[in-house]
């Protein structure tokens, strides 16, 4: 299957999209490619895409008062990235969106996305099943930073997403985690 294609069988499994309407909207998205450590957005410029990740790992992140990284998000195949936020309003980024690995992506902008909705409406139910499956990762993200022990949020994590535990370095997971990477390094060495 053409990468550009693996969004049309997404999309399919979310909504009625047919092949017909397939291929009237797809140029309303953009087919780009990323090195890896190469950024797709920079915090406090405009971003006004979100981006279907084809393949690759992306990772989204601002940097905080002190100065250190911290990681919000990350996407890998059949995952929707970007700051939703600004892309509706059309301000500037505080965050930063990079490819932890070789990435391409299917990319649209805030103005080809509302004329896309517009004129075909079944993407329309495509996109509010994967914001309301978002919300409620989201909603279990934020369960877990309440409930569980340090050491529980990390197992659990690389348990529950074990392709991003083998894809995706474990600084970079200990900061999605809000851990450091000593600690991380520490649990895995107690418990290996």
């Amino acid at each position: 299957m053409d990468k550009e294609h693996r969004l049309f069988a997404h999309a399919k499994k979310f909504s009625p999209l047919t092949e017909e309407d397939w291929q009237a909207s797809f140029p309303f998205f953009e087919t780009l490619s990323f090195r890896k450590k190469e950024h797709l957005a920079q915090g406090g410029s405009p971003n006004h895409k979100i981006y279907f990740v084809t393949s690759g790992c992306l990772q989204q992140y601002f940097i905080d008062n002190r100065g250190i990284s911290r990681t919000v998000q990350f996407a890998i195949e059949h995952w929707w990235i970007g700051d939703f936020l600004t892309f509706q309003q059309g301000q500037n980024s505080d965050f930063y969106i990079q490819a932890v690995e070789n990435t391409e992506v299917c990319g649209i902008s805030g103005e080809n996305y509302g004329q896309l909705l517009e004129k075909f409406p079944v993407w329309e139910v495509y996109f509010r099943q994967i914001y309301q499956i978002a919300y409620g990762a989201a909603l279990n993200r934020v369960k877990y930073l309440y409930g569980f022990s340090k050491e529980e949020i990390y197992f659990h994590f690389i348990e529950q997403f074990p392709e991003f535990a083998q894809r995706v370095p474990q600084y970079l997971i200990a900061s999605f985690l809000g851990l450091t990477p000593e600690y991380v390094s520490e649990i895995r060495k107690n418990r290996y």
